[in-house]
C-alpha cells in the first residue's frame, strides 16, 4: 500500500496558513532543493484541494527558468484535485476527484501500486484526511518565523498518540525538516 504523506511548510508557532510573506516557493538554498528532489523521487502523485490546485496551476506551469525544479516536477507528476465544482482541471496529468466523499477516493489511490502520495497546502483537505486516519507520515518544513495567527496543521480537538519522529534535518536557510511516522 502506498503512503499518504502530508508535506507542509509551517511556522514555528504551528501555522500552515500563509498570511504573511514567510514562505518563498522559489527559495533555491542548495541543500533544501536537494531534499526537495529526494522527496520528489519518492512520490508519483500529488493530492491537493481546489484552491491550492488553482494557485499551483496559475503559477508553476509558467516558470521556465525555475532553479528549484519544482515546476518540472509539478508539470510531470500525476495530480489529483479534490473539488465538487471543478470539471476540467486544465493542467496536464490532472484528475478531478469529487469532493463529496474524498476519503473513499484516497483509500483507492493508496491501494494502487506506486510511490508516495503527497498532500501539501490544502488545509481543509488535510484536516479531512487527518480526521479519517489516512495519513501515514508528516514532513514538516519548519520556518524560523512566528506568524502569531493562521490555521494550524491539526484541527482543534484532534489527538494522535501513535506518532514518532523518524528524521530531522536542518538547512542553510534556517529551515528544519521534521519527519513523523504515524502508527
Amino acid at each position: 500500500m502506498r503512503k499518504l504523506v502530508i508535506t507542509q511548510n509551517i511556522t514555528l508557532d504551528g501555522s500552515i496558513e500563509m498570511l504573511t510573506s514567510w514562505f518563498d516557493p522559489t527559495d533555491s538554498a542548495p541543500d533544501l532543493v536537494e531534499e526537495s528532489h529526494r522527496q520528489d523521487a519518492q512520490a508519483d502523485a500529488l493530492l491537493v484541494g481546489r484552491r491550492t490546485f488553482e494557485d499551483f496551476r496559475g503559477y508553476w506551469p509558467h516558470q521556465h527558468d525555475d532553479p528549484t525544479g519544482v515546476a518540472e516536477y509539478l508539470n510531470g507528476v500525476d495530480k489529483y484535485v479534490v473539488s465538487s465544482t471543478m470539471t476540467d482541471p486544465n493542467w496536464q496529468n490532472s484528475t478531478v476527484l469529487p469532493g463529496e466523499d474524498v476519503t473513499d477516493s484516497v483509500r483507492e489511490l493508496k491501494a494502487r501500486d506506486g510511490k508516495d502520495i503527497v498532500v501539501t497546502g490544502s488545509i481543509r483537505l488535510t484536516h479531512r484526511l487527518i480526521a479519517a486516519d489516512l495519513v501515514d507520515e508528516y514532513r514538516l518544513f519548519v520556518y524560523p518565523v512566528v506568524q502569531g495567527r493562521g490555521r494550524r496543521l491539526f484541527p482543534d480537538g484532534e489527538e494522535i498518540t501513535t506518532i514518532a519522529l523518524s528524521e530531522s534535518k536542518s538547512f542553510s536557510n534556517g529551515v528544519a525538516l521534521l519527519t513523523y511516522r504515524v502508527g
